[in-house]
């Protein structure tokens, strides 16, 4: 037997082995609770999501959903950390626009690359973002927002998320189109910025249509406008980004989950199918739509289908960030 039919056979067998694993790891997983990764405070959009899907997941796998807020520097800490986790199926980002698209352009040395760090599992939701004002602030529509904005003689404030988050990304767009220059203020979470908008620290915030529907209905704070094609159906009373005069103001606070590089695909089939089974669920649609998150189709929900989200919001979103910053 020679030495280069040894090592084929040793290179063989190791690779039967290696793929026995995977298969094994699939049929047994999971044998213990499961963490969930969010990047935003508790009680803010993503984490609405979040523990959603985490309760749908745990009742479908039948093991418990731990869900951990990691939050700062615009979820790059909560992303990087799961980045690096090991691949079994054990750690799972729950990830945005912000995580896995703003992020790239905002930070120089960011610790991980979404294209290729990260193994897609599934589309969870879409919602538009809102841009809100005190209940009290001059301004009652999109434009009279943007006119106040350049004739007011101070400098005006929109809060955010914090930087490489979806709402700094949307302050970045609305800049843009607006022609105009307010100061953005960073927040860990949606929450503060809001609660800072009703007592008047800061005059503005962009935030997902989930969140800024409870505060719309209730009076505390005014919406300009809901950054959709059309109306959202929790505000039905405000205009969509076309209907308020600029509508290329458009920006859809996705969120999705993410496994790190290299995870078993029989796990992440297994994830996504038993999020697939939840999605069929009348209840469990009934439940979402209700505080106004839109499901994406069966098709959108592939993990193919949010590899080439991510790509395609790349494409989009990098050229206006690196202009914002360089």
């Amino acid at each position: 037997m020679t030495q280069r039919f040894i090592r084929f056979l040793l290179a063989f067998i190791a690779w039967g082995a290696g793929t026995l694993g995977v298969a094994l790891a699939g049929e047994a997983y999971p044998t213990r609770p499961i963490t969930l990764i969010v990047p935003f405070a508790a009680g803010g959009a993503v984490d609405i999501v979040g523990r959603l899907a985490g309760e749908q997941l745990s009742q479908a796998l039948g093991q418990p959903v731990v869900v951990e807020n990691v939050t700062g520097a615009g979820g790059t800490i909560a992303a990087t950390r799961v980045a690096r986790a090991a691949p079994d199926g054990y750690t799972i980002l729950v990830g945005n626009l912000g995580t896995q698209v703003a992020s790239v352009g905002s930070f120089k040395k960011l610790a991980y690359d979404p294209r290729v760090d990260f193994t897609p599992i599934i589309l969870l939701a879409n919602a538009p973002e809102v841009l809100l004002v005190g209940k009290d602030a001059p301004p009652n529509s999109l434009q009279e927002f943007v006119s106040y904005l350049k004739s007011v003689g101070r400098p005006i404030t929109i809060g955010h998320s914090g930087v490489g988050s979806t709402s700094y990304l949307t302050y970045l767009l609305f800049r843009k189109l607006s022609g105009t220059a307010p100061v953005s203020v960073p927040y860990r979470g949606d929450i503060e910025a809001d609660r800072d908008v009703m007592s008047g620290r800061v005059d503005a915030v962009f935030n997902w249509s989930i969140l800024a529907a409870p505060y719309v209905t209730s009076k505390q704070l005014k919406a300009m406008v809901v950054l959709a094609p059309q109306r959202s159906a929790v505000m039905p009373d405000v205009p969509s980004a076309a209907e308020a005069g600029m509508p290329n103001l458009l920006v859809n606070a996705w969120t999705a989950l993410f496994f790190p590089k290299d995870t078993p695909q029989p796990i992440v089939e297994r994830v996504n199918a038993a999020l697939q089974k939840a999605f069929a669920n009348e209840a469990v649609v009934a439940r979402m739509t209700k505080i106004g998150l839109d499901i994406p189709t069966p098709e959108q929900r592939t993990p193919q289908a949010l590899h080439a989200l991510v790509e395609s919001e790349l494409d989009k979103w990098l050229p206006l960030i690196q202009a914002a910053t360089n």
